[in-house]
């Protein structure tokens, strides 16, 4: 029997509450949610021992962003591609992925930006598929080093590509949560790297969900509305929940709108990625 979800009263009240969570193969896990409380005895002691005591208090309870945040930044990476040249492509439907409205160009050479994040420690990366159309040289930057990548498998219809990084060191891979279990409504974190500005993010709810849409290029059968703000080089990027779990893949947004992005549901995707995921904990 699956736990329930905890109510906000019990993120931010005086009990700690457990929940049962789904790792990226399926498994059910317990997590502990602590409560983020601050004692307003304590504040005044540490005001009067100045700012170093300061420095050290609990975060406010309603800063939960932050602490997601912090949990999930070392997995979510920057994908510059250098592609070979291309006839300018006018986009007149009114789903786009994320790059300039009017029309798709490239000026020689074609570097396109966009986002990603890490699905396995030994290197490999999700990310969409329309950012590496006709790419000749992919490259990845986790945290301060850019390494060189190449297409691991990529699924064009989807708009979902895996990346193979192969690091020196073992990276952070985020966990895959569900979709299913995502209820309208509930917070949602975009992060990414929108016009090459790294590590940008933005908080919005899931607006709707079980969208479905047509490109040209592309069939998103099944995506998360959102009016968490996404731009251009967001694509591929992670749609995060409170615990820090990946619900979806940043994939398109509306021409002429505002606050009306949408990501790729990752339930679907489980089966298709399940080569490039850790193994399941005996």
């Amino acid at each position: 029997m699956k736990a329930p979800r905890p109510t906000w009263s019990s993120l931010f009240g005086e009990k700690t509450s457990s929940r049962g969570a789904e790792n990226g193969n399926g498994r059910r896990r317990s997590e502990k949610i602590s409560p983020l409380r601050i004692h307003p005895e304590k504040q005044g002691a540490q005001r009067k021992h100045g700012s170093a005591q300061e420095a050290t208090r609990a975060p406010h309870p309603a800063n939960v962003f932050v602490e997601v945040v912090r949990k999930v930044q070392n997995g979510v990476v920057a994908v510059r591609t250098v592609a070979r040249d291309r006839d300018t492509v006018p986009l007149p439907w009114p789903y786009f992925p994320f790059f300039p409205p009017e029309e798709r160009r490239d000026v020689m050479p074609g570097t396109q930006f966009g986002s990603g994040f890490v699905i396995h420690p030994r290197g490999y990366v999700l990310t969409n598929a329309h950012i590496l159309t006709q790419a000749e040289e992919i490259h990845v930057k986790v945290g301060q080093k850019t390494f060189p990548a190449r297409i691991a498998w990529e699924d064009r219809r989807r708009d979902i590509a895996v990346l193979d990084v192969r690091p020196p060191r073992r990276l952070h891979p985020l966990p895959l949560g569900s979709s299913e279990r995502t209820e309208v409504g509930e917070w949602v974190l975009a992060i990414g790297n929108p016009l090459g500005l790294e590590n940008t993010v933005t908080v919005g709810i899931v607006s709707a969900k079980h969208r479905a849409f047509r490109t040209p290029e592309h069939d998103y059968e099944d995506v998360i509305q959102t009016d968490a703000a996404i731009n251009p080089g967001n694509s591929g990027g992670p749609l995060l929940n409170l615990y820090g779990e990946v619900v979806g893949v940043n994939a398109a947004i509306i021409r002429q709108s505002q606050s009306i992005g949408f990501a790729i549901a990752v339930d679907p995707l489980k089966p298709l990625l399940r080569p490039f995921l850790p193994p399941e904990p005996s």
